[in-house]
């Protein structure tokens, strides 16, 4: 008799053994045990846990997610899915300013390789965004039809550019600047067109209108709040920013916003609520964003602004997470890339370590931009109330101001325009709460002369 050969994908069970004595070994014992093949699906499940992840969306987040995860558990499943609506893997958004200003190429924005995908086999279908979810069976299907199952699924599907809401938004020439189409786009109209009007003082429409002004256009910026960058600085900074840009030739009004876009296929001038005329070529707006819910909501997800998360960024079903742009956690939305890639960090701990101690809890994010070459900081309270004082310096000839809001002799606050060099050292004197009462009178100054004094 031949010996049956065991392989490693067999497994043995025990049928009924009898307890005598008289049961031989060897080739009579085998006839005792059934060989069965082991199911391959079986095997990957055993040896990487958690079997398919599937994230919808390919921006900045999704990409430092990617990252994270397979640095921490490159085997953590037995396959990754990412399904893109752009047309190329996850690029470098915040680079789109200088691409279009002329500063860098479409190149340079690439996040990775397709090597890197390859080699940790995650595979990314762009061009195919997600269309629907079916937890019932826990699926998705893509644009296309084509149909994926998932054991986790995460939700990074970003934000849209929010709208004005009036007449003559349809018209040609109108435009907003959130991705690289968005980007191209401008930059063609560039090479036919002279005037350009952006609805927004914000830091996208602000590095927008300095990219359209270096392309040559004449670009005047329309912003309704009392002062540029209203949510980071206070009315000096911005009035300080203001003038910047205006003597480096950008046309700028603050309390004042658009009531109708003219025209009658192509756009040809902006009336403001003040009856004012403002001929254009192109208007960009840039007015905020509004989280994309659309999917989560159709698959009865719990939304609000955003799609409710808890700080597991976990949602309202256990087996779908969401991150960035389109998630809420309490009552606060994220509109910043850099909470992003701190939920980022913390759901690839959340996904594989089950010990449930990682939690996501937002911190106090600074903002740091270089708006036509002029460095702008802000962290913490950016205006003072009646529970706070205010440290002001300002350097009338560069233009340098710095106001540091204290409250009981800790830094709560900072604003920075034109010499931001001491901004992350303040910022990190918010986080700690240090108690600067041994240096308080050198604090504008900067580290340097606190150390000296202290």
């Amino acid at each position: 008799m031949s010996r049956p050969r065991i392989r490693p994908d067999h497994q043995i069970i025990v049928v009924g053994i009898g307890a005598g004595p008289s049961i031989p070994l060897g080739e009579e014992m085998l006839r005792l045990f059934l060989l069965v093949r082991k199911p391959k699906e079986t095997a990957s499940m055993s040896e990487n846990g958690k079997g398919t992840l599937v994230v919808c969306g390919h921006g900045m987040v999704a990409q430092r997610f990617l990252e994270e995860l397979t640095a921490l558990a490159p085997e953590a499943y037995a396959s990754i899915v990412v399904f893109n609506g752009e047309s190329r893997a996850a690029y470098n958004r915040i680079q789109l300013s200088a691409l279009l200003a002329g500063d860098t190429n479409e190149a340079s924005l690439s996040l990775q390789t397709e090597h890197w995908y390859r080699q940790r086999q995650i595979r990314v279908h762009d061009g195919e965004p997600v269309r629907s979810i079916d937890r019932k069976h826990r699926t998705v299907t893509t644009a296309t039809g084509r149909v994926q199952r998932y054991d986790t699924l995460v939700l990074a599907t970003g934000s849209r550019p929010s709208r004005l809401g009036i007449p003559g938004e349809e018209l040609d020439g109108v435009r907003s600047f959130r991705d690289l189409e968005d980007t191209r786009a401008l930059i063609d109209h560039c090479t036919r067109h002279h005037r350009a009007v952006v609805v927004g003082g914000g830091f996208l429409g602000l590095e927008a209108a300095d990219g359209l002004r270096r392309r040559g256009m004449d670009v005047t910026v329309l912003h309704r709040g009392p002062h540029l960058l209203n949510r980071q600085l206070d009315p000096v900074g911005g009035e300080r920013l203001a003038e910047a840009l205006r003597d480096q030739g950008l046309a700028v009004r603050t309390g004042t916003a658009p009531l109708r876009l003219l025209g009658r296929e192509q756009v040809r001038a902006v009336q403001l609520d003040d009856e004012t005329l403002l001929s254009a070529d192109l208007v960009l707006i840039a007015t905020g964003i509004t989280p994309s819910l659309d999917l989560a909501r159709e698959a009865g997800l719990r939304c609000d602004r955003g799609i409710a998360v808890n700080d597991r960024l976990q949602t309202s079903d256990p087996d779908i997470y969401a991150v960035g742009e389109c998630c809420q956690l309490g009552d606060q939305t994220f509109g910043l890339v850099e909470p992003g890639y701190q939920q980022a960090a913390i759901l690839a701990r959340v996904l594989t370590d089950d010990t449930g101690q990682h939690r996501y809890t937002p911190s106090n994010s600074a903002t740091r931009l270089k708006i036509s070459d002029i460095p702008v900081f802000s962290c913490g309270q950016h205006c003072p109330d009646e529970f706070t004082e205010s440290l002001v310096w300002q350097d009338l000839e560069s233009g340098a101001y710095s106001h540091l809001i204290v409250r009981d002799n800790r830094l709560v606050g900072a604003v920075l325009v034109g010499n931001t060099l001491q901004g992350p050292w303040f910022q990190h004197l918010i986080a700690e709460g240090s108690d600067i009462t041994a240096y308080r009178p050198q604090l504008p100054f900067g580290k340097p002369f606190c150390q000296a004094a202290a």
